[in-house]
């Protein structure tokens, strides 16, 4: 729905409504979407340009941590900035990063540009968080900005890798300057999205910068855990699927479907919202992902390891959003929401520095046992926090209590 009851020059979409859902979803995701092309990016540098291996991760991993960094700061920047100009300087800023970067052939220069364009990606994308955190029901937008993520990263995925033989490296940072100038045209319909006043955990002073810390703390550390945990088996998984004899093309294609079935984990998250709380949702679909893990042990058998995957991938895009939007409800102008952000890109990049130091020649099992302690420690994080939101929630939602302040 479109509110064209405003005073700016454009119609302006309903806060909280599905068309804002899908533009906060861009918001968010064109600070870092490159990740969800990152396989084609590290090939394409490989093949177009020359590089070795190790250099392109090291772009790769120079975006990601560069990412880390800007998240990190946004998360003291929120109060200060207004959101919508800070977002459009950045949104300019990586298209012309993007730019220069098209025109690099050297890797140590294109790792120090990576890094900043990283930097500045990942403070958009905080910025993005910040302003989903501001939304009635953030858990639901989270849900939207996976589908976002995962749909077009995996036409990104199906298209680039084919492309670049015949157009050079070039068309993978066009496709990064295309993403961000679609946002760009989208920015001027959002809503204003003003601070909350106070949240579901302000306490009893009612003061909008005070937060509860334990929870919110533990909240963060579920983020890592969780992001930690799955990348770490995910950046193997390849090579796992190759230590049990599988074929690469078939592999390939395991991931791919996988890919596109996860969207259907992160459309339930949009659909169905906080309705059934926080603590459910989360608990239940741990167990499943504990489940889905354990399955990768079996994957000799090519079906296996297809629905290990499968199921980890949808689990992965359920629950991210939850947790993210947990620790979202953390205060009113969104900074919780940025630093789970800055929680997520560390787990993202922590989770592959671990299981490159165990793998050894093909210590899969190890990397496996290692998620599963992951996500198990994610789960006892997660639990104080989400009892906490649903007993506030409930309490906010009883009849004979009146709004809870």
């Amino acid at each position: 729905m479109i509110d064209t009851g405003n005073k700016t020059r454009f119609p302006v979409a309903a806060p909280d409504g599905h068309i804002a859902s899908v533009l906060l979803a861009f918001l968010t995701t064109a600070g870092l979407f490159y990740v969800n092309i990152m396989p084609a990016l590290v090939s394409g540098l490989v093949e177009g340009l020359g590089f070795s291996k190790q250099a392109a991760g090291h772009v790769a991993s120079a975006n990601v941590y560069g990412a880390a960094l800007g998240a990190f700061g946004s998360v003291f920047a929120i109060k200060h900035f207004h959101w919508r100009p800070t977002a459009i300087t950045a949104l300019l800023m990586l298209i012309g990063l993007d730019i220069l970067s098209s025109t690099m052939t050297d890797s140590t220069i294109l790792i120090g540009a990576r890094f900043i364009h990283g930097s500045t990606g990942g403070f958009l994308v905080g910025i993005g968080f910040s302003v989903i955190a501001r939304t009635r029901v953030p858990d639901r937008s989270f849900g939207m900005l996976l589908i976002v993520q995962y749909g077009l990263g995996g036409v990104g995925l199906m298209f680039l890798p084919k492309l670049v033989p015949l157009y050079g490296t070039e068309v993978l940072f066009y496709a990064l300057i295309a993403f961000s100038l679609v946002t760009l045209l989208m920015v001027p319909f959002m809503g204003t999205y003003a601070p909350k006043p106070k949240t579901a955990l302000s306490n009893d002073s009612g003061s909008e910068d005070k937060v509860y810390l334990k929870p919110l703390l533990m909240g963060l550390f579920a983020v890592f855990f969780f992001q930690a945990a799955n990348m770490g088996l995910a950046a193997y998984v390849i090579e796992l699927g190759k230590s049990y004899s599988l074929a690469t093309s078939d592999i390939s294609t395991t991931l791919g479907i996988a890919n596109w079935i996860a969207v259907g984990g992160a459309a339930l998250v949009y659909l169905v919202g906080i309705k059934f709380g926080r603590l459910l949702p989360l608990m239940g679909g741990m167990i499943v992902t504990v489940l889905g893990i354990l399955m990768f042990k079996l994957s000799a058998s090519e079906s296996m390891f297809f629905l290990a995957n499968v199921i980890t991938g949808v689990t992965w895009a359920f629950l991210i959003p939850y947790l993210l939007g947990m620790c979202s409800a953390f205060d009113g102008h969104g900074r919780m929401a940025a630093l789970s952000g800055f929680f997520s890109k560390m787990g993202l990049a922590s989770g592959p520095f671990i299981a490159a130091q165990v793998v050894g020649e093909g210590n899969y099992d190890l990397i496996i046992n290692l998620a599963v302690s992951g996500i198990v420690l994610c789960t006892l994080a997660a639990f104080l926090p989400a009892r906490l939101l649903d007993e506030k929630e409930t309490a906010q939602k009883a009849p004979d209590q009146g709004v809870l302040e």
